[in-house]
């Protein structure tokens, strides 16, 4: 027992001496480095270039950083003792220590790791790249992250300029498109497992019951690379498509109204949606998010949509019994895009007749408004088709347009979304 409990205090006082030469080192390294810095800036001789100074100090600080990754990465390298293990579970043998270079938000850091070899698998294990998240990639996982973030909001070479001007990371567009495009189908697989879950009732969320859920789902075209569009008829001249529609949804809850009698969305309780899919597979993702926010919970549901029929093909399938409403933005902009075809943009005629016509709308008095579609006489095709088509279009949604009754509700009439 002595023995043991010597040979204790003896590893504890080598990992305190270790810990205390890092820090010795680190601090003198650090100490070096802003005195150059220090140096530098001390030489300027006219007035202090503020941005030249602050950009400096930051490529400073980011090399400190660099400095002491690169400690406390080195400072554990793997023993060649380890009892280690492949993922079949064989024993493996030491080979030696192995050098890698990364990518870190504070640069390029390199570190040794241990590396093994199973003879059973002809396979090489590094437990340490394992353990860092690094196993067959050199940027690290905070540089991941910053890749897939710029990479999902902007094109990949903006999102590469962005990373190097605001972050000081310099990669190349490919990489942040295979960063990118890796993580986003990273998360869609969690995402699909975790909605089978909640279609197949294995797991219940603890949420609090709500009042009013909204469900609202809609569809836009984004521009996609050629490949993306090959045998898809578009809506150019040539018939040649350019984009795909991206349907995209989101889930909010109402607790009520404000003190002037306008429906209150709950702060921060939007979550969305979206993929570049067939309607029946989006009906179950909207669905699966719908069931995760509360929906078996909700006293009241409401879909709102923009009127297109795939869309309440989804709520018909998936949040029957819901409240549903055709989006009024979407309702004005159809009525507001067909007075400019019949009496021109500019015309105060065509002015006049919007301004009747919306209010009819907003009193959900879509008979009188048919009555006034159906008076119109236009001689073109193309516009008597388009006065067709919108005559149609309030006639198949005429129920879910009765906005002065769904006020009256206190409910939205618009996703804002």
């Amino acid at each position: 027992m002595p023995v043991a409990a010597g040979t204790h205090a003896q590893r504890r006082a080598r990992v305190s001496a270790a810990k205390k030469n890092l820090a010795a080192e680190v601090q003198q390294e650090v100490a070096q480095e802003l005195e150059r810095l220090l140096g530098r800036l001390q030489r300027q001789t006219d007035d202090l270039d503020l941005e030249a100074s602050e950009l400096a100090i930051r490529a400073v600080m980011h090399e400190v950083g660099g400095v002491l990754l690169a400690k406390l990465l080195n400072s554990d390298c793997g023993s060649s003792q380890a009892a280690v293990k492949c993922a079949a579970g064989h024993a493996t043998t030491f080979v030696d220590y192995r050098s890698k270079e990364i990518t870190t938000v504070v640069g390029q850091v390199e570190f040794r790791r241990a590396y093994y070899y199973c003879s059973a698998c002809g396979q090489g294990v590094l437990p340490r790249d394992e353990a860092l998240d690094l196993v067959g990639t050199s940027f690290s996982p905070g540089v991941r992250r910053l890749m897939a973030r710029v990479g999902g909001k902007e094109s990949f070479n903006e999102g590469r300029v962005d990373l190097e001007e605001l972050a000081g990371i310099k990669v190349q567009t490919k990489a942040v498109e295979r960063v990118a495009e890796g993580v986003g189908a990273a998360l869609e697989a969690l995402g699909q497992r975790e909605r089978q879950m909640v279609i197949n009732d294995q797991r219940v969320v603890p949420l609090k019951s709500v009042a009013k859920l909204y469900v609202s789902v809609d569809g836009t075209g984004v521009p996609v690379i050629r490949r993306e569009t090959v045998g898809r008829r578009g809506k150019s001249p040539s018939g040649e498509a350019h984009t795909r529609e991206a349907k995209l949804g989101c889930v909010f809850t109402q607790p009520g109204v404000d003190q002037e009698g306008r429906p209150q969305r709950d702060e921060a309780s939007t979550t969305y949606v979206g993929a570049i899919e067939p309607a029946a597979a989006f009906g179950w993702r909207i669905y699966g998010e719908a069931v995760r926010r509360g929906l078996r919970r909700a006293a009241q549901v409401i879909f709102i949509g923009d009127g297109a029929p795939w869309v309440w093909g989804i709520a018909a399938e998936h949040f029957p019994g819901a409240i549903e409403i055709v989006d009024l933005y979407h309702a004005r902009e159809h009525l507001a895009d067909l007075s400019k075809l019949v009496y021109g943009a500019a015309s105060a005629k065509a002015k006049q007749w919007t301004t009747a016509r919306l209010a009819q709308l907003d009193e959900g008095d879509v008979e009188s408004l048919l009555v006034n579609l159906r008076r119109l006489r236009p001689t073109a095709a193309q516009v008597q088709e388009a006065v067709r088509q919108t005559i149609s279009y309030f006639e198949n949604n005429r129920e879910r347009m009765r906005y002065a009754q769904f006020r009256r509700q206190e409910l939205f009439v618009g996703s804002g979304v």
